[in-house]
């Protein structure tokens, strides 16, 4: 078996609950505390309970606190180019496929959503101009 890392991260929606690791005990089974609470939208690191967070905790949570944040980064720009992906079979599926029906429930709903994007893109493109 490899070796286990210091800690465990429980991620959630915000953040994560910070778990301490102990496979050395003395009953030879994994032990996981609870010693903090992070949310990285704000960077907050609450110590779990009256818990004093030594230097290598704080270390250890902000590196994975900047890790996460970078996989999150990674994913948003993945959710976005799937979407482009998404809106070209949207346009195959109008133009081959779809029912008058169909359409009907669709169209206004798109063309809105559509029209905020691109006014979204355009007023930003504009401000890095």
């Amino acid at each position: 078996m490899s070796e286990l890392p210091d800690y465990f991260f429980r991620t959630r929606e915000n953040g994560a609950a910070v778990f301490r690791i102990d496979a050395e005990n003395r009953h030879r089974r994994l032990d996981m505390e609870q010693i903090a609470v992070v949310n990285i939208r704000n960077g907050e690191i609450r110590p779990q309970g009256d818990r004093t967070l030594s230097q290598e905790d704080l270390s250890a949570i902000r590196a994975w606190m900047a890790d996460r944040q970078a996989v999150l980064a990674r994913r948003d720009i993945d959710d976005i180019l799937r979407t482009v992906d998404h809106l070209n079979q949207t346009a195959h599926w109008a133009q081959s496929k779809a029912s008058d029906e169909e359409l009907d429930q669709i169209t206004d709903a798109l063309l809105l959503a559509m029209h905020d994007l691109r006014s979204v893109l355009v007023r930003r493109k504009a401000d890095r101009s």
